[in-house]
């Protein structure tokens, strides 16, 4: 997909602050410093749209980006952030939670996963409540450029069984700094917003 608009139209953190419009709505998941904001900007073309930053945890909200006029990616707080207060945490975790499970124009939850370590346990977590309210995921597996190619089948496996992937959940290779996967994420994006 071709983008040339963007914009983030709201950081919510109730449901009443969602956008209104019925746009389908692809949300992004993964522990904090994974490299969320990184593919944001690789899918959509831009430099820093989404704010990277070296210090994690700094989402703290529900960020709606519209892209295109046709549909959202929901950039939602990082997980597994330990320097975060256990009261800031529960309260990202409910407000997560609210979206997920309430959400009637969330298509699908791209779980952003780092392919040169095995998925963590909160990823494992993530991944199994995503599961359990039968959520449609697209696991993206990012910095594949930071190891041999020759070895990413193989540690694609490993993700796949740490996180005991589902059959009919789709895993893609990616790299924010070559591009890599982007075509095969928008292909699978665009086919979900056509059901």
């Amino acid at each position: 997909m071709k983008v040339n608009q963007v914009e983030l139209v709201i950081s919510a953190v109730k449901p009443e602050q969602y956008p209104s419009e019925g746009l389908p709505e692809f949300a992004l998941a993964g522990r904090s410093n994974v490299g969320k904001s990184s593919f944001i900007n690789k899918m959509i073309n831009r430099k820093s749209m989404a704010r990277t930053s070296s210090k994690p945890g700094k989402t703290q909200t529900l960020n709606f980006y519209k892209i295109e006029e046709s549909l959202y990616f929901v950039d939602v707080p990082g997980y597994g952030y330990a320097r975060v207060s256990k009261k800031e945490r529960e309260a990202w975790g409910q407000m997560i939670e609210t979206y997920f499970t309430t959400r009637e124009d969330l298509l699908t939850v791209l779980l952003i996963v780092d392919l040169r370590h095995p998925p963590t346990k909160d990823d494992v977590m993530m991944y199994d409540f995503l599961k359990h309210y039968e959520l449609p995921c697209l696991v993206v597996a990012t910095k594949a450029d930071k190891i041999p190619r020759g070895k990413w089948d193989k540690h694609k496996k490993i993700v796949k069984e740490t996180l005991n992937l589902d059959p009919s959940d789709e895993i893609v290779v990616f790299s924010s700094e070559t591009g890599l996967g982007k075509d095969e994420v928008w292909n699978i994006l665009m086919k979900a917003s056509k059901k």
